[in-house]
């Protein structure tokens, strides 16, 4: 309830004549509706409180001194019964001095000695002014504001306002040192925005493939997981000061580079294995006809040069061509890397362990070792890798097989927990790195590198295998070239096409659930035939898809249709999209007498999907393929490096008498396995110290 303070009255005016006026002043009220009563009792009020601050005593006080209200009769009490000792104590209202307050909503107000005060009417108004609460309700109200009065008065205590400045000062500390560190933290996100910036700028990129045909993807397994192929390039090159005082032949420093190490590196659709392919940089091979993105200049198709010359004719996408064209293995990405690259990764991982059974010294690389295991970094580790008159015979097969040993070790080193920890080595081998590398376009950023590098790193150290292309002298200059062997070398191939690990590790067959459904009706198998016989060098066999697409409608298969759409792929296959769908699958396989390893599943078709590849050309009936002569039947050397699991050197069976395996690596391709430390490098004879 609202309440005005009590009307103070002239010196020595007694609190009975106050509380008459708050009776007149109420009855006024209720007579004429309280207006005009209320304004007269207001300028009482008011003169009242000037009497009182020029000397005399308020209503309240004299009540309050008298013991309460007087006696002459009922009437509402201004005076909150409180002693001008206590100012906090009354509670101002509107318009009124200090001292006491109105009750507004017209209430009964009780007088000091139980009696009846008179009521006013002031419903749509203010009302009456002057009316005073009792002692106890007086006292109840001190009661109630005392904790707050003790709060306030020790929150005003000079202790209390050092306590709150110094709140203050800490929030104001705490505010900018969010902000400063929002600010840092903002800032060094931008920098390390703008230098992954900077080392994708580092990167150097380039097209896939620069031949007339790139050969399709592989095909995805069932569970829609595709194999990985990645050439890896180390070029010659000496386009800067640093590859020149590495590499040497100063006169080499305007030509263009040279693909000196090659390798196919292939990670399973599963990534439960990795094969690697070596070619010898001798290997003479079919180059397709090339055209070199930044001048033009169109490269002639040629059967004459050996695989190194590849990157000369418009860089590596040629040389991913050649390599198509080569092995029937489709390329998704590829890798080149500079001398400078080399030492720089070297050091990175502190070093590489590789073994020599004698001394060594070749002094066209420089390398220079003695009998035993050492850990080569920096330009040191480049001389083994570069080496190759030190090592087997002197020629480049030796070279592969030391390649082979290094990768190996590197691989491991990095499993075995070797770690970047230096932030400024980090810094120094992302810059070196990423200036000496060069990427295809769809791998050109950090990201996608370092994707790659965890997809990678899923495979086990022991299915990863090293291996060599079989070879045999190029009859045409013997000498100096090699070409790939038959038989093994196609064999080696087919098993990295269809996804067969080289270790030999995987099942024979894998079919997957078997089918418990028969083959539906020849009439109802939807069937589309392709025409993939189109490869880097040899242009797409007329009308293949049609041919086997009439053959198969004569054959019953009346739903069969050909699509006119480009394939190229190396091998003939038949694919399906669910299990129940094998059967449909294996009775077309049966009418064109492929064999059961053509077949697969695959979501990535909607269904049975027949391509007829580069090795069915003609006919209309599969050609029944010779099986591979064993490996041990070439009487050629193929010269591979001495360890646990590998050849003796010359090609034949193992230590255990065992011979190759129909799905596995022929020993001829010198298999190397990536947990093998005991893999030791034959010095050169004429190399010794």
């Amino acid at each position: 309830m609202r309440q005005s303070s009590g009307v103070r009255g002239p010196a020595g005016t007694s609190a009975d004549s106050a509380g008459a006026s708050a009776d007149d002043t109420a009855g006024a009220a209720q007579a004429d509706g309280g207006v005009p009563a209320a304004r007269k009792s207001g300028r009482r009020g008011r003169r009242a409180k000037k009497s009182d601050a020029a000397g005399g005593t308020s209503a309240g006080a004299d009540a309050t001194r008298g013991g309460g209200a007087g006696a002459d009769g009922p009437r509402a009490e201004g005076a909150k019964g409180q002693g001008p000792s206590d100012p906090e104590a009354a509670e101002p209202s509107e318009g009124a001095g200090t001292g006491g307050s109105a009750d507004s909503n017209g209430d009964d107000a009780q007088a000091a000695g139980g009696e009846q005060a008179a009521t006013a009417d002031t419903e749509g108004t203010e009302g009456a002014k002057g009316a005073k609460p009792s002692e106890g309700e007086a006292t109840a109200r001190a009661g109630r504001r005392a904790p707050r009065k003790a709060a306030h008065a020790k929150k005003a205590g000079p202790g209390n306002r050092a306590a709150k400045r110094k709140r203050k000062r800490a929030a104001r500390i705490a505010r900018w040192t969010a902000l400063s560190l929002a600010v840092i933290v903002l800032g060094t996100a931008a920098a390390g925005y703008f230098y992954y910036q900077h080392l994708n700028g580092n990167l150097k990129k380039g097209d896939l493939n620069l031949g007339d045909k790139q050969l399709d993807r592989s095909a995805a397994n069932a569970a829609g997981q595709r194999p990985l192929n990645i050439l890896i390039l180390g070029s010659d090159s000496r386009n800067s000061k640093e590859n020149v005082e590495l590499g040497g032949a100063r006169e080499d420093a305007g030509r263009k580079p040279l693909a000196d190490v090659q390798m196919l590196v292939h990670v399973s659709a599963d990534r439960s294995n990795m094969s690697v392919i070596s070619v010898p940089r001798d290997t003479r091979v079919t180059i397709p006809k090339c055209t070199d993105p930044e001048d033009g200049t169109v490269y002639k198709k040629t059967d004459s040069q050996i695989i190194n010359t590849s990157l000369m004719n418009g860089g590596p996408g040629c040389t991913v061509a050649a390599w198509e064209e080569l092995t029937g293995i489709p390329v998704d990405h590829f890798m080149m890397i500079d001398f400078a690259g080399v030492v720089s990764m070297a050091d990175a991982v502190g070093g590489v362990p590789v073994c020599v059974d004698a001394n060594v010294y070749d002094k066209d690389s420089g390398l220079r070792l003695t009998k035993g295991s050492h850990k080569v970094k920096g330009e040191q580790a480049l001389q083994w890798l570069r080496t190759r008159h030190g090592f087997e015979d002197g020629s480049d097969i030796g070279r592969t097989h030391a390649q082979h040993i290094y990768m190996n070790a590197m691989v491991r080193q990095l499993k075995g927990g070797t770690k970047l920890s230096d932030p400024g080595q980090l810094t120094d081998l992302a810059e070196a790195a990423t200036k000496a590398l060069t990427v295809d376009k769809d791998l050109g950023s950090v990201k996608k590198l370092y994707d790659l590098g965890n997809d990678i790193k899923r495979v086990p150290s022991e299915r990863i295998t090293m291996t060599t292309m079989p070879w045999v002298s190029d009859p045409l200059d013997p000498d100096a070239h090699v070409i790939p062997k038959p038989g093994d070398a196609d064999k080696l191939f087919s098993l990295v096409r269809n996804d067969i690990a080289l270790d030999g590790k995987d099942k024979k067959s894998d079919k997957g659930p078997k089918p418990t459904v028969p083959a539906a009706p020849k009439g109802t198998i939807a069937l589309t035939v392709f025409n993939g016989t189109g490869t880097a060098v040899q242009p797409p066999a007329t009308r293949r898809a049609s041919d086997i697409a009439e053959f198969l409608v004569k054959a019953g298969f009346t739903k069969a249709t050909s699509d006119s759409t480009p394939r190229a792929q190396a091998d003939t296959t038949i694919t399906y999209p669910k299990t129940a769908e094998r059967p449909d699958a294996e009775a077309v396989a049966k009418a064109l007498g492929l064999p059961e390893s053509a077949l697969r599943m695959s979501p990535t078709v909607d269904q049975v999907t027949l391509v007829i590849g580069g090795d069915w050309r003609t006919g209309t009936k599969y050609p029944k393929t010779e099986e591979s002569e064993e490996s041990d039947s070439s009487d050629e050397p193929t010269a591979g490096a001495t360890g646990d699991g590998k050849g003796d050197g010359n090609g034949k069976k193992d230590d255990k008498g065992e011979k190759d395996g129909d799905n596995k690596a022929p020993k001829s391709s010198d298999p190397l396995s990536g947990n093998d430390t005991s893999a030791c490098m034959n010095v050169n004879p004429l190399n010794r110290f």
